[in-house]
């Protein structure tokens, strides 16, 4: 996680899902994400979650159902991701969907021609989320925006975006434009799974502290998954990325080339005992 921006902290890497078979304890987040069927949901969230690359995501079908997903993040949290077909929701199983949800993500599909619909679909959502999940938050992802004219994208996202706005009351919604093929998908998630991370605060002042020992330019943090330590140098900076944490990388900017790569890599080491009391304090007997 960039000490100056959350959007840093996802840096277009992929998580890894699977299904959880230990019997530990762990923090829950329901995550419901929504939207009719061919809006995109399975290929975002097989991206994101699953390590597939875009033009994998064409061999997947529609969702015709709810699915469930349990995806393992920073080690002792576990969002709880279902997705669901509109049209099959409602009949028996609403209220069981929409309860204890953390976030509600929808899906839009730019091109829809039964706008109207979508946008009935999703105020049914927001009724069901005031009833069940008062507190949730919510974001509108108006997605496959690649398919618009890169000269109207802003001004088709703007109007989306107030329409929504409108429409949420007297809830509030964050609206990304995003598409598989660039990194928007990657920054609206990234600003999504930040707000579910429990001490989110206290990790980015500590990282805040840490790059002002160390005088770095900037720290980031990565989710652990397939990273091997490497090291990047030229005339005008340095950068390290590391095994830090049990369950992250952290990625280290200098942009004085002069300081040793020896004094470096032992200031990340000194570093990483200290995280992992951080990461270790999240870690609550918490069930949701």
């Amino acid at each position: 996680m960039s000490h100056n921006s959350h959007e840093d902290f996802h840096s277009h890497r992929k998580r890894k899902s699977g299904s959880i078979s230990h019997p530990c304890k762990v923090r829950r987040k329901k995550v419901l994400l929504m939207g009719k069927s061919g809006s995109g949901k399975t290929s975002m969230r097989s991206i994101i979650f699953a390590n597939y690359i875009a033009r994998d995501t064409r061999r997947l079908a529609a969702t015709i159902d709810v699915e469930h997903s349990h995806v393992r993040f920073l080690g002792n949290l576990v969002l709880n991701l279902q997705e669901a077909f509109m049209e099959n929701y409602f009949a028996s199983q609403r209220d069981n969907i929409f309860r204890n949800v953390e976030v509600l993500i929808y899906v839009f599909d730019v091109e829809s021609r039964e706008l109207e619909k979508d946008m009935h679909y999703y105020q049914s959502c927001l009724d069901a989320i005031l009833k069940n999940s008062s507190e949730a938050k919510i974001f509108c992802l108006i997605h496959k925006m690649d398919l618009v004219q890169e000269d109207q994208r802003e001004q088709i996202f703007r109007q989306r975006e107030d329409d929504l706005k409108r429409l949420s009351k007297p809830l509030e919604c964050t609206c990304f434009r995003t598409s598989i093929w660039d990194e928007t998908l990657y920054h609206a998630w990234s600003s999504i799974v930040y707000l579910l991370i429990p001490n989110v605060q206290q990790l980015e002042t500590n990282l805040k502290h840490f790059a002002n020992i160390i005088d770095a330019d900037e720290v980031l943090l990565f989710e652990r998954a397939t990273f091997l330590s490497m090291e990047v140098r030229n005339s005008s900076f340095a950068a390290f990325i590391d095994v830090f944490t049990s369950n992250t990388y952290v990625m280290v900017i200098m942009s004085d080339p002069s300081i040793p790569s020896a004094t470096t890599l032992i200031n990340i080491k000194n570093a990483r005992k200290h995280f992992e009391k951080l990461e270790k304090a999240s870690e609550q007997p918490l069930m949701r």
